[in-house]
């Protein structure tokens, strides 16, 4: 026969004002991210290494694109990611991909298993991704030179990449 013991009165204090915390973050305001808007500065570490800091990419067109390991959508569109980011690097763009992962030898290991020749940033703490307000997974913004939001993508279905390449294309010629 097993018994159960009781949590004691001061744990369960101490784990509701922990959940209280939480959602207090989680319920913080984001930047409202709209097209036309500038985008948010960031710094945030690569998969490499380095740091690399958003307003550093002025007079680039940049896409910022948050992922998860977890995300099927987000698998699914990392090779197409790829083939934009080498079309079109040696134009002026830059392609990041922003992990929200929790753990980041994670994302290493799938970025490396999956090919990626882009800069992958890791977002562990996900202050990015909260002041991004990202909705869905994965979200894509496409910035210009001057660092406005031109376009925001949530999700991925097949034949989205044909919509960035035509953006990104766009943009360039801008």
């Amino acid at each position: 026969m097993s018994m159960i013991t009781p949590v004691p009165l001061r744990h369960r204090i101490r784990l509701l004002l922990s959940a209280a915390a939480l959602l207090a973050c989680a319920a913080a305001p984001a930047a409202n991210l709209q097209p036309s808007g500038m985008a948010p500065d960031f710094t945030l570490r690569s998969m490499d290494g380095p740091n690399l800091r958003l307003n550093e990419q002025r007079g680039r067109v940049v896409m910022v694109n948050f992922w998860a390991t977890w995300c099927g959508p987000c698998r699914q569109e990392m090779p197409h990611l790829n083939k934009l980011h080498d079309k079109y690097r040696d134009a002026g763009f830059v392609l990041l991909g922003v992990n929200i992962d929790d753990n980041a030898r994670a994302a290493t290991d799938l970025a490396t298993k999956l090919g990626l020749r882009f800069p992958v940033l890791l977002d562990t703490d996900k202050t990015v991704s909260r002041l991004y307000d990202l909705g869905s997974m994965p979200a894509t913004v496409l910035i210009d030179r001057e660092g406005r939001v031109r376009h925001l993508h949530r999700g991925y279905r097949e034949g989205y990449e044909l919509t960035y390449d035509q953006q990104v294309r766009a943009l360039l010629k801008e």
